[in-house]
C-alpha cells in the first residue's frame, strides 16, 4: 500500500478505504465479505416398467430295464413343466428445496476481476452437527448494492451439507452384516 499522507488539521486521507465517494462497500478484494442467497430447488423423476416371460417343458421316459421288470408303472418316470413369469415396475420421485443466506469471504481474485468466494456454517444443536459450505465464482457487478449476490449467479457452484447426529444416524443405511441378517431374516 502507498504511504499515507495526512494534511495537519485535516480528517480526509487520500488513501483512505471509503475517501472515493464513488466507490461502494461492496465486496472486491480478499478477505472482503458478502452474503449470498442460497436458493436451490430440483426434481427429477423416473420410471419404468418391465414385462417377460419364459417357458420350459421337458419329458423324459424310460422304456426299459434289464431283467423282468415291468416298466408300465414307471413311464414317464420324469415328466417337468416349468414356467417363470416376471412383471414389474419402478418409480422414483426426488426433490429438494434448500434456502438459507450465508455470509461468505473473498478468498481470492481471478485475473478477470471475478471473485471465488466461500461461506462455511457449522451449527451444533441437541445432538445434531450440520455442515454447509457454498463455494463458487462470482462477477462484481453480479453483487447487488446491499452486498448480497444470488446463488444462481455464481459460476462453478458447489453446495455441500453433510450432517453427523441422531438425525442423520436413523436415515443412514444399514451396515453389511446388518443388512444380510434383514436379507436372511426376509425383512
Amino acid at each position: 500500500m502507498p504511504a499515507q499522507t495526512h494534511t495537519t488539521g485535516s480528517l480526509w486521507t487520500p488513501g483512505a478505504e471509503l475517501a472515493d465517494f464513488s466507490t461502494d462497500y461492496k465486496a472486491r478484494k480478499v478477505n472482503d465479505t458478502l452474503v449470498i442467497l442460497v436458493s436451490v430447488q430440483t426434481t427429477a423423476a423416473q420410471s419404468g416398467d418391465v414385462n417377460s416371460q419364459r417357458a420350459f417343458q421337458t419329458s423324459s421316459a424310460i422304456t426299459g430295464l434289464a431283467g423282468d421288470i415291468n416298466t408300465k408303472g414307471l413311464n414317464p418316470l420324469f415328466n417337468g413343466n416349468s414356467s417363470t413369469s416376471l412383471k414389474g415396475s419402478g418409480a422414483t420421485d426426488s426433490s429438494t428445496t434448500f434456502q438459507t443466506s450465508l455470509t461468505a469471504q473473498v478468498i481470492a481474485v481471478l485475473p478477470s476481476g471475478n471473485l471465488v468466494v466461500e461461506a462455511t456454517r457449522k451449527i451444533f444443536m441437541n445432538n445434531q452437527h450440520e455442515d454447509v459450505t457454498v463455494r463458487g465464482v462470482v462477477r462484481p457487478n453480479d453483487i447487488g448494492p446491499n452486498n448480497t449476490v444470488a446463488s444462481s449467479a455464481l459460476g462453478s457452484l458447489e453446495i455441500s451439507m453433510k450432517g453427523k447426529g441422531i438425525i442423520s444416524d436413523s436415515t443412514r443405511s444399514p451396515n453389511f452384516l446388518t443388512r444380510a441378517l434383514l436379507w436372511l431374516t426376509g425383512f
